[in-house]
């Protein structure tokens, strides 16, 4: 069977699988050698797993679709860094499952936000943006103060974090439940904000 000019671009059936097949061996070069890469593979130093709160407040960052405004990937643009601070790296992640990194910026991106701002100021923003920022179109969360944090699930979330190649200890696992009693899911996700970007401050 012969593949003529003429044949590929009149059948419709064969030009989807042929580029279907140039996509499949151009993704595969791009993204293999990427899990051999000790800059891809390996923490940088200063990354640590997150705490049981601060693991929880991740959660609740999923959970409340903080994900749709803000990106946590600093591009290596002059703009961006000048903004933001240094760019993001992949040894910033190894321990995200999934990571956030993305471009949508309806807000700033948050990479960088750990520390630049007091756990006060976290907790008032997030109860109610506008008294803080009065141009902010971000929503207040203001049932975030007073909803208990569930603890029962955190045992099974490290243990499959474990399986997806973060070392927690049998004795981080044990202990989580006890580290979260008493909080609310304010308090993890300050502590889930406090702790992004830390490492290349």
């Amino acid at each position: 069977m012969s593949f003529s000019h003429e044949k590929v671009e009149t059948s419709n059936w064969l030009m989807i699988v042929l580029i279907l097949v140039v996509v499949a061996v151009g993704g595969l070069v791009e993204i293999v050698p990427l899990f051999f890469q000790k800059s891809t593979t390996q923490p940088i130093a200063g990354v640590t797993p997150d705490t049981p709160l601060r693991l929880v407040g991740r959660d609740i960052y999923l959970r409340e679709g903080c994900y749709n405004c803000h990106s946590q990937m600093i591009r290596p643009l002059v703009a961006e860094t000048m903004r933001y601070g240094h760019y993001s790296v992949a040894g910033e992640y190894v321990y995200d499952h999934p990571f956030q990194w993305g471009s949508k910026r309806t807000g700033p991106d948050l990479h960088r936000v750990g520390g630049k701002y007091s756990d006060e100021w976290q907790r008032l923003h997030l109860v109610s943006p506008r008294d803080l920022v009065p141009e902010s179109i971000m929503p207040a969360y203001p049932w975030l103060e007073k909803a208990a944090v569930d603890a029962w699930p955190i045992q099974a979330r490290m243990k499959a974090l474990r399986v997806a190649g973060v070392p927690y200890t049998d004795a981080q696992i044990a202990a989580a439940p006890a580290e979260l009693q008493g909080r609310t899911e304010l308090d993890a996700m300050v502590a889930y904000l406090q702790g992004l970007g830390l490492a290349l401050k």
